[in-house]
């Protein structure tokens, strides 16, 4: 029997393997651009977390339609991918279904299995099109989803249909193939949803079928490596970022801000208040807030790197519902293609986060990052637990610390709060004369 296409498919291997170790380092490399952050307390918490919100899809059923279909590319993404490792078992070895003759019925249930949740990936990506593309999903159809980042949700969808039909057209030849007692062929029994296409297939001869059988078997074997690499450099590569996102996602309540540890430490220090180190000298402050990625924890450009693109944050924005510049999922999609840009310069030896642009102003504008109320509505409707108010409020703490170019409203806030204690202009001692006010009705 010649070995040549286990050559080959071993070189395809390969190949892949050295592709996407490649691009897995340029990820990583991009993404520990972000300054250093500890966040890995409360371990049993975090693995709870990652286990429902990345495993379980915990988020996703706020909407059931699109959670249930979801649920069905989600599940047949990870329970099909065992017959793909039967496939690279036999694409090794040179057998054909290695595991058939072992596991007898049991391995016509689970091909049965695998067809069902092939037709219903099926199915729900033919749903997502019409989603996309005819009904036309508000949050699906903004103005940050314009060109490749459409072309690339579409394309994915159109990915997955070709690989289930693959699956599909090739258990149908196998079946006709058996059948007959073609040679390496293997009586499964019925499989329920390919046994719909064997009338259209039996008609041809054994070597078209052969042929037909193979080429689905390749297209397959080739298109999930090739998809692989893909989604590396596509939004969906949250399918493999969810899970580390979500541990590391913060467990502090949502509405608590992080602080910069220097400054809290200098004013305890002025309030009198004894803080850890106080007696050694303040560490020197690089930088109030964020201006670029690198100033950014690379928690924070992970997130960036896990983001779906799926508009939920957006969608449920005050901001952007009243028609404010503010999109949460762009601030997202500014981080990462900036982190792009940074990396593709540094692998060209070139000038990298010195290349004159910043994310702040390059990307993401002023008026943008103005317009949030921190309500933190984008954090809650995240379903892989991103968190865009922190790189928000980065971005804000910069322009109004090194650069003073807060809004006139807010400099007048920040100078009352400083001067008197709260954002209105009066005396700390007449705080409380609308309670003497009150209390003086009550008597009359």
């Amino acid at each position: 029997m010649s070995i040549l296409p286990q050559v080959i498919f071993f070189v395809i291997f390969a190949v892949a393997g050295y592709i996407l170790y490649r691009r897995i380092s340029f990820l990583k490399r991009n993404i520990m651009l972000g300054k250093k952050e500890e966040r890995n307390d409360q371990p049993a918490e975090r693995w709870k977390t990652m286990l429902l919100v990345a495993f379980g899809q915990q988020k996703m059923f706020k909407r059931w339609l699109p959670a249930f279909l979801h649920f069905l590319v989600y599940a047949g993404f990870i329970i099909i991918n065992l017959e793909v490792a039967e496939f690279i078992i036999d694409g090794f070895t040179g057998h054909h279904r290695i595991f058939a003759p072992f596991l007898g019925g049991f391995y016509t249930f689970a091909m049965n299995a695998f067809e069902f949740l092939a037709v219903g990936v099926l199915v729900a990506c033919v749903v997502f099109l019409i989603r996309r593309n005819i009904t036309k999903v508000p949050r699906l159809s903004m103005k940050e989803l314009k060109g490749w980042p459409a072309m690339d949700a579409n394309l994915i969808l159109i990915i997955e249909i070709c690989l289930m039909m693959a699956i599909l057209k090739m258990n149908a030849a196998d079946q006709i193939l058996a059948s007959r007692g073609v040679e390496h062929y293997t009586q499964l029994g019925t499989l329920f949803f390919s046994s719909l296409l064997t009338p259209i297939l039996e008609g041809f001869s054994t070597p078209f079928l052969v042929f037909t059988e193979r080429a689905a078997w390749w297209f397959h074997i080739v298109g999930i490596l090739g998809f692989a690499i893909y989604v590396t450099y596509s939004k969906h590569l949250h399918i493999f970022l969810a899970f580390p996102n979500t541990w590391y996602s913060k467990l502090q309540p949502k509405g608590e801000m992080a602080n910069m540890p220097e400054v809290t430490n200098e004013v305890n220090m002025m309030l009198g208040i004894p803080t850890e180190g106080s007696n050694e000298p303040p560490a020197e402050i690089g930088r109030f807030g964020a201006k670029d990625i690198n100033d950014l924890s690379w928690i924070n450009v992970m997130n960036a790197y896990s983001c779906t693109e799926c508009g939920r944050c957006t969608a449920e924005c005050p901001a952007n519902l009243t028609g404010k510049k503010l999109s949460p999922r762009k601030i997202m999609m500014d981080v990462r293609d900036r982190a792009e840009e940074v990396g593709k310069s540094l692998d060209k030896g070139g000038k990298g986060l010195d290349d004159g642009k910043t994310l702040l102003g390059d990307y993401t504008t002023a008026e943008e990052i103005n317009a949030c109320t921190s309500c933190n509505a984008c954090v809650e409707a995240c379903p892989v637990n991103i968190d865009p108010l922190s790189i928000i409020l980065q971005m804000r703490r910069y322009v109004a610390m090194e650069e003073s170019g807060s809004p006139a409203q807010w400099n007048a806030m920040f100078q009352n709060m400083e001067t008197s204690f709260s954002p209105w202009k009066f005396a700390p001692t007449d705080r409380f004369n609308w309670a003497e006010a009150v209390k003086d009705e009550e008597i009359k």
